[in-house]
């Protein structure tokens, strides 16, 4: 009784770990360190648009989370040493479950955005898909920078 309970707890804590790991690449998101900075204000017309993946993140939160649950969980498997053997296997392949669901949980789908900007360059930015923003090809847009961390914008 006492192990499920603290299997529970480790799963719990998993999750919420790993949920926390989650940041935002959208154009209206900005880090606490962007807000109140001036920004950089370009225009330019959109050329063209691909549909990409963004990879998630790989730190050893993930890792290390799968790692203490995966020990816990072996170390309830048989008795003696053969406990501390399943809790040490646990723990390896705990560790690289964690890591693979972390970057899982993490990915998000992305759009590049190819501008032709006001000053005739050409540049390319890449940043999470919105659900209620839509780009369309041909369509003014401004770009903001701040401290080299561009965004798009309508």
């Amino acid at each position: 009784m006492r192990k499920s309970v603290l299997l529970v707890a480790c799963f719990t804590t998993v999750s919420l770990l790993l949920g926390g790991c989650a940041s935002s690449l959208t154009g209206d998101s900005y880090s606490r360190d962007e807000a109140r900075r001036v920004q950089t204000v370009r225009m330019g017309t959109i050329e063209s648009l691909r549909p990409v993946k963004i990879e998630g993140t790989k730190t050893p939160i993930g890792g290390g989370a799968g790692a203490i649950v995966g020990g816990v969980a072996g170390s309830a498997v048989g008795g003696g040493r053969g406990s501390i053997v399943a809790a040490v296997i646990g723990a390896v392949a705990g560790g690289l479950a964690g890591s693979a669901a972390e970057e899982g949980l993490t990915r998000t789908q992305g759009v590049e955005i190819t501008v032709r900007e006001d000053d005739g360059s050409t540049r390319a930015y890449v940043q999470a898909v919105q659900q209620n923003e839509i780009f369309r090809v041909g369509e003014r847009v401004r770009i903001m920078t701040v401290d080299g961390t561009s965004r798009v914008s309508h």
